[in-house]
């Protein structure tokens, strides 16, 4: 710890992803619900270039909550974080052109989403430096942000997921024909999703053959691999938070409705035009289907290798059958965020989920500390 009585906590947010701006969002949630007497925020963000600057909270938390308006702060002072673990000042460095005195933080706390940040590459850096961090390690975050891998997973260990297919862009490109006849086979109307992106980036709903090939294209602006997944006609969409490390807890279900001219959860629906989305939680659902659901949520997150946190994502179909649509390691905190609601109607204030979050941050950094590096 710092020899301020609080817990310093780097907030890091940004990123080189195309969910960068959203990113924005949910560090402002974080900030703002941080319990002031336990810690004090230390705020970073990641520019889309890959720089890390130190951010100002005041000029953070005055920001519009709208995506399309908020940006960070270029002319702030930058900070590298050591590969390597370097003692009592934990590693982050402010620099600029008076200083490059040790800024110490306790714990670091990702708020990043999408490839560069919610992929196990930012988690690898801080496993090298040895901070402390909030959330899933290297291999959780990579099986769960490649939806193609992470549904090769859940197959494997039985759990229900849609029929899919995978195009990678060199496939795409060499023989466009024979990918289609394949995909067509999923029937329509599909969902076309780059593979190592969330909050519907890149997403297009192809209602038939003539929209496919645009929606491919579309999400090969985002990627270099797809998953595409055959849709169901009209299914509830489910969402269940998942809490904790060597014991983890299932949040009561929620349900998103929409009622959006794009017709499903698309980033315009959750981010830009909110009026088009509803929320419902608890979910109208029998307690078979809640325990159903919440049982489905911790397979999922045990079978990724999560830690910390996760939101997953289910279909409820006509015949009363539940899909495991995706995982969430790092699931948004924004305003409109299910994650925080989830825990919220389960008893679990913003400011207690943080502390939980963080609490099992530093435990999981105890044990691994405590582990042998030698024969």
């Amino acid at each position: 710890m710092t020899s301020s009585s609080k817990l310093r906590v780097a907030v890091l947010f940004g990123g080189r992803s195309a969910e960068h701006e959203i990113s924005l969002l949910s560090a402002r949630f974080v900030v703002e619900s941080l319990d002031r007497n336990k810690y004090e925020p230390v705020l970073i963000g990641i520019d889309k270039s890959g720089r890390w600057l130190l951010q100002e909270e005041a000029s953070l938390l005055a920001q519009s909550r709208d995506p399309r308006l908020v940006q960070l702060n270029s002319a702030q002072p930058a900070a590298l974080l050591s590969p390597y673990p370097t003692g009592d000042e934990n590693g982050l460095q402010r620099i600029d052109r008076t200083s490059s005195a040790p800024l110490a933080v306790d714990v670091i706390f990702p708020v990043l989403h999408g490839p560069m940040g919610e992929d196990g590459t930012i988690q690898g850096l801080l496993e090298l430096s040895g901070l402390p961090y909030v959330g899933a390690g290297v291999l959780g975050s990579a099986v769960g942000m490649d939806k193609d891998v992470m549904k090769r997973l859940l197959l494997q260990a039985g759990l229900p997921v849609l029929p899919y297919q995978t195009l990678r862009r060199n496939e795409w490109q060499a023989a466009p024909e024979r990918a289609l006849s394949r995909l067509l086979q999923l029937g329509f109307p599909q969902f076309v999703k780059p593979a190592n992106l969330g909050s519907s980036v890149g997403v297009s709903r192809a209602k038939s053959e003539a929209e496919l090939t645009p929606a491919l294209e579309h999400a090969f602006e985002f990627d270099d691999k797809l998953v595409i997944e055959a849709g169901l006609d009209h299914p509830r969409e489910v969402e269940c938070a998942v809490l904790g490390g060597d014991f983890p807890r299932a949040s009561v279900p929620g349900e998103i409705t929409i009622d959006h001219p794009d017709g499903y959860y698309s980033y315009a629906a959750k981010y830009v035009d909110g009026s088009g989305v509803h929320s419902k939680i608890p979910a109208d659902l029998t307690p078979a289907q809640i325990e159903a659901v919440q049982g489905l949520a911790l397979a999922t997150f045990a079978t990724l290798e999560c830690d910390g946190l996760a939101r997953v994502d289910l279909f409820l179909d006509a015949n009363h059958a539940f899909y495991v649509n995706e995982i969430n390691t790092l699931p948004g905190f924004t305003a409109v965020s299910m994650f925080p609601k989830l825990w919220q109607a389960s008893g679990v204030s913003a400011p207690e989920l943080m502390t939980i979050l963080i609490d099992d941050a530093l435990a999981r950094a105890t044990r691994k500390r405590a582990r042998r590096s030698s024969v």
